[in-house]
């Protein structure tokens, strides 16, 4: 499973550093003004589709069916599923693509309703999400064969084909904008184009992994109606940090012009430890855990699913807990160094330093998320995830209405940190009842290790900052050179910590990588 989570958090981390790239871009060529808030709201739609359809229910209820049929069946059954699969899912997504088009302007009304006094933003709004849009049903199908190489073992493909997104966004934003109205039509059509780039390079990856896939005609047969089943519910289940995500667009487009702009800033730096710990455990740790599942009913290893599922939170914690910790202490500098240039003010570096601390309280109940939910789906229940979430995005709801006045843009950031953190509470409770989980000695003493080490490294954060960061910040050229010495020192003094503790043992690691696949 490490080698798994190395791989895809490797080819996730090169996708996060293009996307800042990408970011910066944005910043300065659209700062936090009325284009970057219509583009980034009309970005989030077809995404929470993505997230919700692909990343999230499909993944939820296909891969520990494809992968359960691999284990009993072998692989013609299992390549049979998936062919079914993908003619039903192209099917629905292409008629759900045409219904979303031509209701655009309706569903903004719901999505950002605080647009609705502004006519020109409004429009603007609808627009991009009109060119973005078809970029939900090429991602889904993306998901669909992430899937299937995932059922493989196979992780590399899947987790590079993020880079294919950020790659053509940059492309675009550097030589489309002569030849539109403006930056956020370069970055719409972008979103478009990158869902044909990366559908075709999974397409090739899964051909090379030997399942030569062919689309038969929409058939509901009995396996997908099963799969049809579980992924219902599952479609709040798995993406509830969407959903919860979903609730603070709609809640800032209701607060001052520039909000939506500012939480996506804030939301991509936390992203960067989300997707690179959160997605490559639950990646890998899914297909895994599905197989220690169906070998425990076959009368294997009974502890061996509650092992899987501890090592994946040890492995997740001890990269979370920094990440979090760090992005609180040393916020300012980060946002300041990565988006401080062009339409990007030194006045918004502020909000956008405060909004990011409140996403980073909430980051490791994000990364658990990944990993807890999968404990249920991989026993195929995607029903009390979703029972738990709804209660979540209610939950999250109320605590924006509060908090959105009194903490203006930090309000809906801490809102969903603090409905997470109470999904997480609620699943691991359920987990522990029904005996799918167990949180021993040895798990509990390396949290309470990594936690010293990380308010260790935060004590050092914040001498650094004080004394190795400022005296570069007025500098443009110099402030990369101020936040290296703060992520250097962050990361030896962590690193220190956690060896001197016996949480990192080089040669064990070394051991781990080199082992051979089962």
């Amino acid at each position: 499973m490490l080698r798994g989570i190395l791989t895809v958090g490797g080819w996730t981390m090169a996708s996060r550093l293009l996307g800042f790239l990408r970011d910066i871009l944005i910043a300065a060529l659209a700062g936090a003004g009325p284009v970057a808030d219509a583009f980034f709201v009309a970005n989030r739609l077809p995404n929470l589709f993505r997230r919700l359809f692909g990343e999230g229910a499909f993944n939820a209820a296909f891969v520990p069916a494809f992968s359960s049929l691999l284990q009993r069946e072998g692989a013609d059954s299992a390549k049979t599923f998936a062919q079914e699969t993908i003619a039903v899912m192209a099917f629905w997504l292409l008629a759900l693509t045409l219904l979303c088009m031509v209701a655009m302007p309706v569903i903004m009304l719901g999505f950002a309703p605080g647009f609705a006094d502004e006519p020109e933003k409004f429009t603007l709004t609808v627009e991009l999400a009109r060119i973005a849009f078809p970029y939900m049903p090429l991602i889904c199908l993306t998901a669909l064969l992430s899937g299937i190489l995932n059922g493989l073992d196979r992780f590399a493909a899947a987790a590079a084909a993020p880079v294919l997104y950020n790659l053509v966004s940059i492309a675009c934003m550097l030589w489309l904008v002569p030849f539109v109205p403006s930056v956020g039509h370069a970055l719409a059509w972008g979103v478009s184009a990158s869902g044909v780039v990366q559908l075709a390079l999974l397409y090739i990856a899964v051909r090379r992994a030997g399942m030569r896939l062919y689309l038969p005609r929409p058939r509901l047969t009995p396996r997908i109606r099963a799969l049809l089943r579980k992924m219902g519910p599952g479609v709040l289940g798995a993406g509830i940090t969407q959903v919860n995500m979903s609730v603070d667009v709609i809640i800032a487009t209701l607060l001052p012009a520039g909000t939506a702009a500012i939480l996506y800033y804030a939301d991509r730096v936390a992203q960067l430890p989300l997707g690179v710990i959160g997605v490559a455990v639950g990646t890998a740790l899914l297909p895994r855990l599905s197989r220690a599942v169906a070998a425990a009913e076959q009368g294997g290893d009974a502890n061996a699913p509650n092992a899987t599922l501890n090592q994946a939170i040890s492995y997740a914690l001890v990269l979370t807990l920094p990440a979090a910790i760090a992005l609180i202490a040393v916020g300012a500098p980060i946002i300041d160094v990565l988006f401080r240039r062009g339409a990007f003010t030194a006045e918004t570096v502020i909000p956008t330093a405060q909004a990011l601390a409140a996403y980073a309280a909430g980051l490791p109940a994000f990364v658990l998320l990944k990993i807890l939910a999968p404990a249920f789906f991989a026993r195929g229940d995607t029903a009390t995830p979703v029972r738990v979430g709804l209660w979540c995005i209610a939950l999250n709801l109320a605590l924006n209405v509060a908090l959105m006045h009194p903490l203006q843009h930090m309000g809906p950031p801490l809102a969903s940190s603090l409905s997470n953190w109470a999904n997480v509470i609620a699943l691991a409770a359920i987990l522990l009842r029904r005996g799918h989980m167990s949180l021993t000695r040895p798990l509990l003493l390396d949290i309470a290790r990594m936690a010293a080490a990380a308010l260790l490294m935060a004590a050092v954060l914040w001498a650094l900052q004080r004394h190795a960061y400022a005296p570069f910040a007025a500098d443009p050229a110099l402030r990369w050179l101020g936040l290296a010495l703060l992520v250097g020192g962050g990361m030896a003094t962590y690193g220190a910590a956690v060896t001197a503790l016996g949480l990192l043992k080089p040669a064990q690691l070394l051991t781990r990588l080199r082992r051979p696949r089962n």
